[in-house]
């Protein structure tokens, strides 16, 4: 991972919001929702929120007693969930590095992470501070993305470099290997849960624009050649449109949903 990777900033959060949490991470915010209504969890935090497709699935299903705490690493992402969110759900809104949370031992009874540990920089130092702010009994659970080859559109995305997402959000896929490294950090009682789905767009320029201009990505293209990226996006949108067709088209995606309990 390169350091561009983690900066969701300048015009991104809007295109990530409008273009890609339709496009593949709304149906697994509803399906992470429903996991931790099950818990019944008195105080949630969220690591890595993002655009806040979760707090705005969650939130309503949560009696209003329970305390959320939403966090995410870069604040431009964190003030556009804000301004996104429904003032009838309220949450609190906190800027925290997932490898040095603001929160003391034992604060909370479930610690959720939709497609973010991916971005750690250290992934079982990430594993050990969820460890170490949730409740005995307490419950960690996360998603990350398959391998580019069970995820359609964004592997078109990326036929030509740069890579950031093979590298990145498609780069930590080894359920063996994380389940192996959550074991370490503490937790027992780990299962993971493979979840396949259909990604659906209205064209095919939709998809071009999520990943191209709604990621990191973006950066990677613009480091290269900041003229190309209209470019890259076409070149995107032609590969998409070749494979899946010239209008509504409809592309695999698959994830990999990890639960952990700390004893």
């Amino acid at each position: 991972m390169t350091s561009s990777d983690k900066e969701f900033t300048g015009s991104i959060p809007e295109f990530y919001d409008n273009y890609l949490v339709p496009l593949i991470f709304r149906s697994y915010a509803e399906d992470l929702a429903a996991r931790v209504v099950d818990l019944n969890p008195a105080s949630v935090l969220e690591i890595a929120a993002g655009s806040g497709v979760v707090p705005r699935a969650l939130a309503p299903r949560l009696a209003n007693s329970v305390q959320y705490v939403a966090t995410d690493l870069n604040q431009p992402m964190l003030d556009h969930a804000e301004r996104k969110h429904p003032a009838a759900y309220p949450i609190e809104w906190r800027q925290a590095d997932a490898l040095k949370l603001p929160f003391e031992d034992n604060s909370f009874d479930a610690a959720i992470c939709q497609f973010g540990v991916m971005f750690f920089p250290d992934h079982g130092a990430g594993y050990r501070e969820a460890y170490r702010v949730l409740k005995p009994g307490g419950t960690f659970i996360f998603s990350v993305w398959d391998h580019l080859r069970e995820n359609e559109f964004a592997a078109l995305a990326t036929e030509d470099p740069p890579l950031f997402l093979a590298r990145t959000p498609h780069g930590h896929h080894d359920a063996e290997k994380i389940q192996a490294e959550l074991l370490q950090s503490g937790f027992d009682d780990v299962s993971v849960d493979i979840r396949a789905d259909v990604s659906r767009a209205p064209s095919p320029r939709h998809p071009a624009i999520a990943y191209c201009q709604g990621t990191p990505l973006r950066n990677e293209i613009e480091t290269r050649n900041a003229e190309q990226l209209q470019a890259v996006t076409d070149q995107a949108e032609g590969l998409i449109a070749e494979k899946c067709g010239a209008g509504e088209v409809e592309g695999k995606i698959q994830a990999l949903v990890f639960a952990a309990t700390k004893a």
